[in-house]
């Protein structure tokens, strides 16, 4: 009984959590307290520069990226780059699978020394050594499947450089918040890329991303719509057929 109402009270509570975003739209989520906060606002370290080294004042080249000719590509933590996801994947998959198989088998004995007809003498009529047992089996499958899936999406992100890992390799996560009216639209992309890759644009294509994460979804009166409600998840989980 206590667990049962446990339940009745959860559900409440969830339903409550909706209740309390009708007239509202979706909040937005905070920055504060974020690796990509804590990136942009960390300080660089300092580099190590060798006692005696001469400086090259002198030189049009600087490694800064407020120099008129220096590398303006993202290369350190705190550091921004635009982040290209052009997906256009189509693929279809087709399968057939077909099984038949038939057997029998069968035994009997007919002579041996006289003993089938002996046994045969006590056997019921009809029942008879000559075929003591048959038996035959037969079974048939058939099997099909057809996958067809087409995905496009065009977009683009900025992203933040969060960490800098022992071998080179940057940490990059990236999100962006765009709300119409009372419906949310959210792009998350998160990952890990070599600075190589970076473009003198200062761009990079999700392709060259290891590990990427990439999430576009949404929230709000529209995306709940379409949501089966919480009883009928919960039936279509419990319910057995």
């Amino acid at each position: 009984m206590l667990t049962r109402f446990a339940f009745v009270m959860m559900l409440a509570l969830a339903g409550c959590g909706k209740l309390g975003q009708v007239g509202r739209a979706p909040d937005f989520s905070p920055l504060a307290g974020t690796d990509q906060h804590y990136a942009l606002y960390s300080a660089n370290l300092p580099e190590d520069v060798a006692p005696g080294t001469p400086s090259d004042e002198s030189s049009l080249w600087s490694g800064e990226t407020d120099a008129l000719f220096g590398d303006r590509r993202a290369a350190r933590r705190g550091d921004i780059l635009t982040v290209v996801i052009e997906i256009d994947d189509s693929a279809a998959i087709s399968d057939s699978t077909g099984r038949n198989r038939t057997g029998k088998q069968s035994s009997g004995l007919g002579q041996f020394f006289g003993i089938p007809q002996r046994i045969d003498e006590n056997l019921p009529d009809g029942a008879s050594m000559d075929s003591a047992y048959e038996s035959s089996s037969s079974s048939t499958f058939k099997g099909s499947g057809n996958v067809t899936r087409k995905e496009q999406l065009t977009l683009r992100i900025a992203a933040t450089i969060v960490e800098e890992l022992p071998n080179g390799v940057l940490r990059i996560e990236g999100q962006q918040e765009v709300r119409v009216n009372f419906e949310m639209r959210e792009l998350i992309v998160t990952g890990y890329v070599r600075p190589i890759d970076i473009s003198r644009n200062n761009e990079i294509t999700y392709d060259k991303i290891a590990g990427a994460r990439i999430s576009y979804g949404g929230q709000g009166q529209i995306t709940d719509f379409q949501q089966p409600t919480y009883g009928q998840q919960v039936a279509d989980i419990v319910m057995p057929f």
